[in-house]
């Protein structure tokens, strides 16, 4: 059971901090800059791909990206466009462990779903019925034909970005999360974005103990959070979020 004071302090940061304001310098606020279901889908998966490190560097970079696709970024993975957007050396670097070809590649398979399916959440509508099956149809997915770094190769690790791409499209009535998918998957089932620094906060919250962020990991925390805010466990990412920002622990 959490603490009665830990579980109304979570509640307030989560009222506190779920709003437009979250936004501002969040790789979410991509898929806010534009218009249409399936422009939106496929923006916020390569966002959420690209989060992590820097946030001033990620963003560039996925700023970049939008430049290069124009008016819609899910025509220009759907024709191909990117291949001739994309520097020509595919060793160089892309953004920190992401090489020219690492992009390539994510882009080239995404193409590959787009033309099989229509969309991103065609995809996961037609081999997923929660989140965890939804993780796990994606790394299948784009490992299919060799590793593809930015996605995880199974749903053994935390799995972050996409747990965190899944509250994106599946939380509805937020001013920061899309809900595009709440038809077909429950909020309920969603999973905690676990990384070492979300880790450290749950652990001093004493919502969690562990060392390791795994999905075994993410998956007691976000129960832990379900009793704070039942049926909506992910609100309690806002809920961490503000506890960061406060306690000086946010990076």
């Amino acid at each position: 059971m959490i603490d009665h004071n830990t579980s109304l302090l979570l509640q307030r940061y989560a009222a506190q901090y779920e709003n437009e304001q979250f936004l501002t310098g969040d790789p979410s606020w991509f898929m806010h800059q534009v218009v249409g279901r399936k422009d939106q889908e496929t923006i916020a998966f390569v966002a959420s791909c690209l989060s992590y490190g820097s946030r001033k560097q990620f963003m560039a970079r996925i700023q970049w990206l939008m430049e290069q696709a124009g008016d819609s970024m899910h025509q220009w993975v759907l024709t191909g466009a990117f291949r001739s957007s994309l520097p020509e050396n595919s060793k160089a670097c892309f953004y920190r462990l992401y090489t020219v070809g690492d992009i390539h590649y994510l882009l080239s398979e995404l193409q590959t779903m787009l033309k099989d399916y229509g969309s991103l959440g065609e995809y996961v509508r037609c081999n997923a019925h929660d989140t965890l099956s939804a993780i796990r149809a994606l790394c299948q997915f784009f490992s299919t034909h060799g590793h593809c770094a930015p996605v995880p190769k199974d749903a053994a690790s935390a799995c972050k970005r996409l747990c965190m791409f899944l509250r994106w499209m599946v939380r509805d009535h937020s001013p920061v999360d899309l809900g595009l998918w709440a038809d077909f998957i429950d909020k309920d089932s969603l999973i905690m974005p676990l990384d070492t620094h979300v880790l450290q906060q749950a652990n001093r919250l004493r919502l969690l103990s562990s060392k390791t962020a795994s999905m075994s990991a993410a998956t007691r925390l976000t129960d832990s959070l379900r009793e704070v805010f039942p049926g909506d466990p992910l609100k309690g990412d806002f809920a961490l979020f503000g506890y960061g920002v406060n306690s000086g622990q946010h990076p």
